[in-house]
């Protein structure tokens, strides 16, 4: 009796060190506290407590800026990209982690139970490679927050370029509506014209005919206007149809763009896409550095007890993996290695297009700023004293009806180019700031601007 409780002690005192051993924590590497530090700073401002943040209360009077900062916190597309982000640094911890122990059980048996070994097995990777497989996890989560920030700025540019559309929307409609109200004014002089004997019908029916095709634009934009406004709500996180989320009632201009160069050097520090691609980069040196791991022997120890015996016969044992295989560790290298150059091919491919992006944009402002003051400042004062004149003539006999339409046709083209080519340049505006520079709205829910810093590395054979 004595014997059996003296073994079942030593069974159950091994046994019981698993819950011990389960409660263990490893040691976080430096970059992964840095990524855990990244995610509470963001999550203070965008998911305190992992709840939605207090959003702006909206208004038909309130700024642009309390409306992209709704979008921002409020977008579900962002909040996707916020909690991919957070998994991949949870990922972390599992790969710098060492494997769990494996707790044993062996008995041998003839005619008899002749031995019970309970044991516990502890499998210890090479020097090097827990650290360099957490860098390697640590950069993948570097990577997916830049995608977190791009959504963020991707969602503000949504945000405001719907509301440009809307508000120059609202300027169509209203030159439609003044060219409708000129076109009643125009019919009403031909009717007169044909009762006093000094003009045709066909006068007046082209009229009815350009005020009817009029009334169809009016309609076509007004129902336009339901799709434009579905999608500024939808941007900011609402159904379509929920008008608790009113249209911004006043418009605020984008501010012109700097020279070329300084808006090149703003997006190296901050386009999101860029700095991504640079994460990209260090992520590719991570499993470079994790590839060379690969020649680096991984180790097993354990001990097992038997209990039957008196006394207790302890057997240690110790094991070794020999990474002999020289051909598949130097095609892991080189899978790595082309993985990296791959990486920076791309980072150079991005910079190349996002500088002809930029010309292509800045182009587009300048040549829109050029039209908007063409037809602002020069050609619709002489549209209208045109159209002034025509009308004038018609009425006293001195030109045709014709000639009143097309001026009045003239002015309405310059009207509708001139609002084009102010929306045209508010949008240029919009993604020079947003998309190329990375000029983050107030409010944004990311981390500061930081340099991607390069480790240094230790000279290789």
């Amino acid at each position: 009796m004595t014997w059996l409780l003296s073994r079942a002690r030593r069974v159950a005192a091994i046994t019981l060190a698993a819950p011990f051993l389960a409660g263990c924590t490893g040691t976080p590497t430096a970059t992964e506290r840095q990524a855990r530090s990244d995610v509470e700073t963001v999550r203070s401002v965008y998911r305190p407590g992992d709840a939605k943040p207090t959003l702006p209360t909206l208004t038909s009077e309130s700024p642009l800026a309390d409306y992209l900062r709704y979008a921002m916190l409020n977008n579900p597309r962002v909040e996707a990209e916020y909690y991919a982000w957070v998994a991949s640094v949870e990922r972390i911890t599992p790969a710098r982690s060492r494997p769990d122990p494996r707790l044993t059980f062996e008995v041998d048996i003839t005619n008899m139970l002749d031995a019970v070994m309970p044991g516990l097995m502890i499998d210890l990777p090479g020097p090097g490679k827990l650290r360099a497989a957490g860098d390697a996890a640590a950069a993948e989560a570097r990577v997916g927050y830049f995608g977190f920030e791009r959504e963020v700025l991707r969602t503000a540019y949504a945000a405001k370029s719907a509301y440009i559309r809307l508000h120059f929307l609202s300027d169509t409609i209203r030159v439609q509506r003044e060219a409708l109200v000129l076109l009643a004014e125009v019919e009403s002089v031909a009717q007169q014209q044909v009762g006093a004997g000094r003009g045709t019908i066909q006068d007046v029916l082209r009229a009815q005919i350009d005020r009817e095709q009029l009334l169809n634009q009016i309609a076509n934009l007004e129902d336009s206007r339901n799709v434009l406004e579905a999608e500024f709500r939808g941007v900011l996180g609402h159904a379509p149809s929920d008008v608790s989320i009113p249209i911004p009632a006043q418009f605020e201009e984008g501010t012109p763009p700097l020279p070329a160069e300084s808006i090149l050097t703003l997006a190296a520090e901050r386009n999101p896409t860029l700095r991504e691609m640079e994460a990209d980069v260090r992520r590719g040196e991570a499993m470079l550095d994790l590839a060379r791991t690969s020649g680096v022997p991984d180790f097993s120890v354990g001990i097992e007890a038997d209990v039957k015996a008196n006394p207790v016969l302890w057997r240690p044992s110790a094991s070794m993996t020999l990474p002999i295989w020289r051909d598949k560790i130097a095609a892991e290298i080189a899978a790595a290695q082309a993985d990296k150059r791959s990486a920076e091919a791309r980072l150079t491919a991005e910079q190349v297009s996002l500088a002809a992006e930029l010309a292509s944009l800045l182009y587009l402002y300048r040549e829109s700023g050029r039209n908007a003051t063409l037809f602002g400042v020069t050609l619709l004062p002489r549209a209208r004293q045109s159209l002034d004149a025509a009308r004038s003539g018609y009425a006293t006999g001195r030109s045709v009806f014709l000639d009143v339409i097309d001026a009045e046709q003239r002015l309405l083209k310059f009207e509708l180019s001139n609002v084009e080519a102010r929306t045209q340049q508010e949008l240029a505006i919009a993604s020079i700031s947003l998309l190329i520079a990375g000029a983050a709205p107030e409010g944004a829910p990311i981390l500061p601007t930081q340099p991607e810093a390069t480790a240094p590395k230790e000279a290789r054979p």
